[in-house]
């Protein structure tokens, strides 16, 4: 596993739903410092609460940035085609160049099934994602692909373009101690964890991560690329602070630290701040005594 890198994590809901807003705070990030930008794919919220789009707004953050990388986490899959899944990712990845990283899951929110005439069952949920990343990485592929399951049905498709060299990165969102999604995430690009008794404003422990990446390891493909790791917490403003709430992962696995930014830490002025502090800075970006950096006087 490779160092650590450093995304902004935003919510598409309530006081974030605003999609102008959203773009603002990627362009911010991509100027700042930080890596990478993540929304939060929802249909419904709290009643009363907005939702805007997160496809619609990374089309537009994938036009307004040049650097950071950009994706959803986690699409929630089993309420969605995944042929059209499948196309407004390989278009994401033209428009960004590259850039796009699709998270999946399968999402938190059951009405966001049930209201819709799906069944919400967690099982079934589960299933219908299994096979939608199936059908997804085939169609993606740019080649006539075909697929007969239970819930998805392909008969000799050709989607092109297909996506670029290296293919669609695919991260799986699960919360420990649940062990299915730890060995879905095995079968692909990354994990993004949480953990069922930690909640917004928390951060698992490093001990649980490293739970949660051991389990994964031990059903990967050894011959697979490194997977990567994602987490998302929360760190101080000062980036020497910052790296230092940050560090304890580093030893558990992580390789993407999300700054989860929400109404829970304030409103899109704070979030604001936050993103123009920029990421975690360890000790030798900072070029302090003793890390072999030569600071400037």
């Amino acid at each position: 596993m490779g160092s650590v890198r450093f995304a902004i994590g935003l919510p598409n809901v309530g006081p974030f739903a605003d999609p102008a807003a959203l773009v603002d705070l990627a362009v911010s990030a991509d100027g700042s410092g930080w890596d990478a930008v993540f929304l939060w794919d929802h249909l419904l919220y709290r009643d009363g609460w907005d939702v805007t789009d997160p496809w619609v707004a990374l089309g537009a953050i994938a036009t307004r940035t040049h650097r950071v990388r950009l994706g959803l986490l986690v699409a929630a899959l089993p309420r969605q085609l995944p042929w059209e899944v499948a196309k407004r990712a390989v278009s994401l990845q033209q428009l960004s160049g590259g850039r796009f990283v699709l998270g999946a899951g399968l999402g938190s929110i059951p009405e966001e099934h049930s209201g819709f005439g799906a069944d919400p069952d967690p099982r079934v949920r589960a299933d219908r994602l299994d096979e939608a990343l199936r059908v997804i990485r085939g169609l993606t592929g740019g080649q006539p692909f075909s697929h007969e399951g239970e819930h998805f049905r392909v008969r000799d498709v050709a989607l092109r373009p297909a996506a670029p060299d290296g293919g669609l990165p695919i991260w799986i969102g699960g919360r420990w101690p649940n062990r299915r999604p730890m060995r879905r995430a095995a079968r692909w690009d990354g994990l993004v964890a949480t953990h069922a008794d930690h909640g917004k404003g928390e951060t698992m422990p490093p001990g649980q991560l490293r739970e949660v990446v051991d389990y994964a390891l031990e059903h990967r493909d050894p011959l697979a690329r490194s997977l990567d790791v994602a987490v998302e917490g929360w760190t101080d403003e000062a980036p020497d602070r910052a790296w230092a709430q940050v560090e304890p992962y580093v030893g558990s696995g992580l390789t993407w630290w999300i700054e989860a930014l929400g109404w829970w830490r304030g409103d899109l002025q704070a979030a604001s701040r936050r993103i123009e502090a920029g990421p975690p800075k360890s000790p030798s970006d900072l070029g302090e005594p003793g890390s072999g950096e030569v600071r400037a006087h």
